[in-house]
């Protein structure tokens, strides 16, 4: 593996030599997306392609163990790709968009070809500048009702509701054990519908609270992705502090 050579070519040489101006001799991270990070030493920066030799190899670091895929409801275009950007940095392994009795997006074929190209680059880009060791999946859009189906797949199913008062996300994520898949689903502005919300629950998925305050769905994507994984991987607590 230790001297093997890399080639990276196309917006990958265009970042190194024309954005970040490395110059041969110097060290990269290159990511494999199988959740593993190679230490690069360049030999040279060329206009077309770049090209180093391998250093070192380890597990990325900042690939999550518990696997999140969230389900969000489709946003403006501009909100949906922070969404994509943000949630891709925090650690969320899938994107499945869906369409929703709220969503600004009403149809499925109103996301082109060139629309899903761009969301991938956003993904990708997100994933290289977080250190992520897997480009996160991403689906093409499907209506909610369609999606309720998929869910006996996963350990564990957490739908955000702005109503709900009793189950907390820290409750509903106690409320499992060994969860190793999630599905997290995120609203439109307004929220879900309440005949979604007991389509999902009817199917086993959790309704809980972000907390008290409402948030943006965009925000809240972002917040909830966030603390299902901080509430996840942290080591569990000592013994003689497990009542406190």
């Amino acid at each position: 593996m230790r001297g093997e050579q890399v080639a990276l070519g196309g917006r990958q040489t265009h970042q190194i030599r024309n954005v970040l101006r490395i110059k041969p001799s110097e060290r990269i991270i290159v990511l494999d997306n199988t959740g593993f990070e190679y230490e690069v030493v360049l030999t040279n920066v060329g206009k077309e392609k770049v090209v180093g030799q391998i250093d070192s190899r380890q597990a990325a670091p900042g690939e999550p163990d518990v696997q999140i895929t969230l389900y969000q409801s489709m946003l403006s275009r501009e909100k949906f790709e922070l969404v994509l950007q943000k949630c891709t940095e925090v650690g969320v392994s899938r994107f499945a968009p869906i369409i929703t009795r709220r969503s600004i997006v009403r149809h499925v074929d109103t996301v082109t070809p060139k629309k899903l190209e761009r969301w991938k680059s956003i993904v990708t880009e997100a994933a290289e500048q977080s250190h992520r060791g897997r480009i996160p999946e991403l689906a093409p859009p499907v209506r909610f009702e369609k999606v309720v189906s998929e869910l006996n797949t996963f350990d564990c199913c957490l739908i955000a509701s702005p109503t709900e008062r009793e189950m907390t996300l820290r409750k509903a994520l106690r409320s499992r054990e060994q969860l190793q898949s999630i599905a997290l689903f995120i609203g439109p502005e307004g929220g879900f519908s309440e005949e979604e919300v007991r389509l999902a629950t009817d199917a086993g998925a959790i309704s809980c609270s972000l907390g008290p305050r409402i948030l943006r769905t965009e925000t809240a994507a972002i917040v909830a992705a966030a603390l299902i994984l901080h509430e996840l991987e942290q080591p569990p607590p000592h013994a003689n502090n497990a009542l406190l």
